[in-house]
């Protein structure tokens, strides 16, 4: 893919708003804008967010709006649109995982079809991209509302991207950023959640080499 001019909107969580990051131009989105040369990147990150809706909102904290309550309202001029999310459905929501043809939009394989979809109906020219959760400290536990491990939220986006022949960029598999050692998660991920500058480096370069490919 041709980087160079595109204007990006990035719809994501705390991490895409650049939470853990010493200033906003170690935030991933806005170290590839200088590197791709991109016209401009819109960040429409959101600490606290997640994916689906949460269905007991006096149980879980409520953040504010879900990714699929909310795409709707980025800018509609976008040639390329990056979605990263998932790690607040594991860590604070209680959205059942549902089944993958689901449509209900409080599961989360619901939430994901109802998103992809709404984003291919309103970007039908755009180019289009997902990028599963990082792992974190205690990713291999339940959620502790939901039940489900980070790992099953990574492989519902992968396997849901592949139902819409919408390219999924496994961060959890591959972006080098293995939070449960130790040594690795005080160079990249000093609280086992957010990257830190390193870490967004890191989440830069995967994901430019991934849209070079495509």
């Amino acid at each position: 893919m041709q980087l160079t001019g595109k204007k990006v909107n990035f719809l994501g969580d705390s991490i895409t708003q650049g939470h853990g990051t010493s200033a906003s131009e170690h935030i991933y989105l806005n170290v590839l804008e200088k590197r791709c040369g991109f016209a401009c990147v819109r960040n429409y990150g959101i600490g606290g967010t997640r994916i689906a809706p949460v269905t007991d909102r006096q149980k879980c904290p409520d953040f504010g709006p879900s990714f699929v309550e909310r795409y709707q309202q980025m800018d509609d001029d976008a040639d390329l649109i990056v979605v990263f999310g998932g790690t607040n459905d594991f860590g604070h929501g209680d959205a059942p995982m549902g089944d993958p043809a689901d449509r209900d939009i409080h599961t989360f394989y619901g939430a994901l079809n109802l998103l992809m979809e709404g984003l291919i109906e309103k970007y039908p020219q755009a180019d289009i991209v997902f990028m599963t959760p990082l792992q974190r400290s205690e990713c291999e536990q339940p959620g502790q509302f939901s039940g489900y491990r980070l790992v099953e939220y990574a492989d519902a986006i992968m396997k849901t991207g592949r139902r819409f022949a919408i390219p999924v960029l496994d961060l959890y598999g591959t972006s080098g950023i293995c939070a449960r050692l130790e040594p690795v998660c005080k160079l990249f991920m000093p609280d086992g959640l957010h990257p830190n500058d390193a870490g967004h480096l890191k989440i830069a370069s995967r994901l430019q080499g991934f849209l070079e490919c495509l």
